[in-house]
């Protein structure tokens, strides 16, 4: 059975992310198994408001939020605000009429106006939960950058939001954030986590472990992204690529930010016996290092086949996450290359690193065990292999063909429950 399926999210590509990665695998995965597709997200500078894609057409609306400079801190990310924004809605009702979706799958806070859109209407809202932003307004589940939150509270989380945002931004995220919960759950809702770890926490603090829609877990898609193939590399690649240590590297990709642990992994890094190089992979952030110790290459908003070129050419990935990481790609994107991955023992990270069997798990924040399991890794060629070997081994587990008829049989019973009589 095929359906309508309209996918929202707050990023598209060509933004560089793994929410925007998945988000484009889900929709042209759906084109390709029949299902009719339509696809919104945010507008974004330089970028058409309406773009074909293999099989559908992006949609990019231009909120209220999106038209006041000073609420994106990056201009090259319009976020959409943790509220219904009144432009988005309006959009989303209109392509709602044209598309005339049976169920609406939305990621990140662009689900609040897709929520506000369908109110009164029988289509169903799935939202893939892929961080904490439906519970926490800096969407990282850090209270104050230093400890996991034990749940959310207005005082404490306008303190610790006016860290991050300053406190008129905050005056607004977190009544938002707060508030949206009750909005969400007037839907017929199905909520998507991509681990157990947000899972547990979509109970605690979205749903305050009410039973009022269906939860359930659903991993990330793992394999070749849309539009990357065997075919050579274009010159920018080829850049990148000749640029590359001629030797197998440590890779780490990921944004360069203190809640990936980079700075953690250039403290352990420093202290290796003989390391072999550290290749570093990422988008840049004012808090991102501005130095980088000798054996140590950057690259800048790497191309996705340019990564996967470059884990095939690594010696093992890191992933030092020091908050709870809900599910970072880049660990089964390492392992699809037969690589195992050092990572911290937190969030999803859990789900995908077998310790002692696919790679090693280390404390988060703890740069002397992280330097310790990295060593390992170096020192021993046949414990890595086996590792490696045991990875590429797990991850034919989460296939498109395996992951996308998990979400066919959402749609199918949220369809099926909205369907008037």
């Amino acid at each position: 059975m095929t359906y309508r399926v309209l996918v929202a999210s707050d990023f598209y590509p060509p933004v560089i992310g793994g929410a925007e990665l998945q988000t484009q695998m889900l929709a042209r995965g759906l084109a390709r198994r029949g299902h009719a597709v339509a696809a919104v997200t945010n507008w974004q500078v330089g970028l058409p408001r309406c773009q074909g894609d293999v099989g559908f057409k992006v949609n990019r609306v231009r909120g209220t939020a999106t038209r006041v400079p000073w609420f994106s801190s990056n201009p090259a990310r319009r976020f959409h605000p943790p509220v219904p924004d009144p432009g988005v809605v309006s959009e989303v009702r209109s392509l709602i009429r044209e598309f005339e979706p049976q169920v609406v799958h939305a990621c990140g806070w662009i689900a609040f106006s897709c929520a506000a859109a369908l109110h009164g209407s029988h289509i169903p809202l799935v939202v893939s939960v892929r961080d904490y932003g439906y519970s926490c307004a800096i969407r990282t589940l850090m209270q104050n950058g230093r400890q996991v939150c034990s749940g959310p509270g207005p005082r404490k989380c306008l303190a610790c939001a006016a860290g991050r945002y300053g406190w008129l931004k905050a005056a607004a995220a977190v009544p938002g954030v707060l508030g949206g919960r009750q909005l969400l759950l007037r839907n017929r809702l199905a909520l998507v986590c991509v681990s157990h770890y947000v899972e547990s926490i979509v109970r605690r603090d979205l749903l305050q472990d009410r039973t009022t829609c269906d939860v359930l877990t659903i991993p990330d898609i793992v394999g070749a992204a849309p539009g990357d193939d065997d075919t050579l590399p274009d010159e920018q690649e080829q850049r990148v690529m000749a640029q590359l240590p001629r030797e197998p590297f440590i890779l780490f990709v990921g944004a360069l930010q203190a809640a990936k642990g980079v700075h953690i992994l250039l403290d352990a890094y420093d202290r290796l016996i003989d390391p072999p190089p550290l290749v570093l992979m990422g988008t840049t952030w004012p808090e991102s290092p501005t130095t980088f110790g000798r054996g140590v290459t950057l690259f800048r908003d790497v191309p996705h086949a340019v990564v996967m070129r470059a884990w095939a050419r690594s010696l093992f990935g890191v992933v030092p996450s020091t908050w709870p990481d809900p599910l970072p790609g880049t660990v089964r994107e390492a392992m699809s290359q037969g690589k195992p991955v050092v990572g911290s023992a937190v969030g999803g990270i859990v789900d995908m690193i077998q310790h002692g069997r696919t790679g090693l798990l280390v404390p988060p924040s703890d740069a002397d065990a992280l330097r310790r399991a990295m060593q390992t890794l170096i020192d021993d060629s046949t414990l890595r292999d086996r590792y490696g070997a045991a990875a590429r081994a797990d991850v034919e587990s989460f296939t498109e063909a395996s992951i996308l008829p998990r979400f066919e049989q959402v749609y199918e019973r949220m369809i099926g429950v909205a369907r008037p009589a």
